[in-house]
């Protein structure tokens, strides 16, 4: 296993050490996942202007279009790939994780590893929902 792929299992790991088993019931709750991308939403509003956060905007808007696509049944993610996607916006929104938030650009920084981290991770997914996503116009 490369390095990079170590590092990538890792934070993923740690992310879901701490928030598993939240996104383990929202998989199963669409109204709380409505509540999470509202979260995610004023979470962006607040900090998108960063141009060191402007990086992460990309992959969880990706995110949030692929949770909004899977629940109105338009294309369904598999089970682990929702997992994931939901774990990212979960962490991202969290004031509480490995680095907290209020530590500014270091704060963010780990939000932005556990994003690209499941981002690498499910990759394939992504293209093939962003190919699907370009025929819908």
């Amino acid at each position: 296993m490369s390095s990079f792929q170590s590092k990538t299992s890792a934070t993923i790991d740690n992310a879901k050490a701490l928030f598993g088993k939240k996104v383990d019931a929202l998989v199963k709750q669409k109204e709380k996942v409505t509540e999470l991308i509202a979260g995610v939403g004023s979470k962006i509003s607040r900090v998108g202007e960063n141009p060191r956060v402007k990086k992460l905007i990309e992959p969880v808007s990706v995110f949030i279009r692929m949770i909004k696509a899977h629940f109105s049944g338009a294309h369904k993610m598999t089970n682990s790939t929702l997992g994931l996607v939901l774990l990212a916006l979960v962490y991202f929104v969290s004031p509480i994780d490995i680095i907290p938030d209020f530590l500014g650009f270091f704060g963010f920084a780990d939000d932005l590893s556990v994003v690209l981290a499941i981002y690498a991770k499910v990759k394939d997914e992504i293209e093939d929902f962003l190919d699907w996503e370009r025929t819908q116009d």
